[in-house]
């Protein structure tokens, strides 16, 4: 395989992230047309996903395909945490109900840390590397529609205190990605199981723009 790993990972899923990141909930509330009701709902979401990719961690520090991508620098579920009780208030967790469809999400996510650490990578390299990439449009957003302070409360998911150089971070993940412990074949899988994340991930827009629709 001639071509990076991490260049073919993101030519091969490039169809379904655009899909995902321009869906018609994603458009409306980066277009400032939704309320922060509807960041809030995205928000609480998002926790039950990391919790899932967060949980598995410690049990796959010592892998040899996953384990190198464990780098608790990237660790997001306290930061979702400050800023769900920002948002909903100190009993956060009170009525927190994740989608169905992201529960599906999380759960695949959980199955794959169980019985198949490279599909995990592929669910942990769409989360994070979006996260530093993407998520700080999302977060320059939510500071300017909904006035929260600048990476303060409400928008900590996106800031990332202990990586000081997200370019160089970036490149060296996307280095792991091209060392990482994988035949041909495996890598194949993992750039579906890539495909199949960014398609949960608009399965979950789909659903909170169902729940956040418009009015006309």
């Amino acid at each position: 395989m001639d071509t990076p790993f991490s260049t073919l990972i993101r030519v091969a899923s490039h169809e379904q992230h655009t899909e995902a990141e321009t869906s018609t909930f994603m458009s409306d509330l980066l277009g400032g047309r939704l309320g922060v009701d509807a960041y809030t709902r995205y928000t609480e979401q998002l926790w039950f996903v990391y919790a899932a990719l967060e949980e598995a961690a410690e049990s796959l520090k010592d892998d040899p395909v996953a384990g190198p991508f464990i780098q608790p620098e990237l660790f997001r579920t306290a930061e979702l945490e400050r800023d769900l009780a920002h948002l909903r208030g100190p009993d956060w967790r009170e009525g927190l109900v994740a989608l169905p469809s992201t529960a599906a999400y999380a759960e695949r996510v959980a199955e794959c840390a169980r019985t198949w650490p490279a599909g995990y990578v592929a669910h942990h390299y769409t989360r994070y590397l979006g996260d530093l990439s993407g998520g700080q449009i999302i977060r320059d957003k939510a500071e300017r529609t909904w006035g929260f302070a600048r990476k303060g409360d409400g928008v900590r998911f996106y800031v990332f205190e202990e990586i000081s150089n997200p370019a160089a971070f970036k490149r060296s993940y996307r280095e792991l990605l091209d060392a990482v412990n994988a035949d041909d074949l495996e890598k194949q899988r993992i750039v579906d199981e890539c495909k199949r994340a960014f398609d949960f991930n608009g399965a979950v827009f789909r659903e909170l723009g169902a729940e956040f629709p418009l009015s006309a």
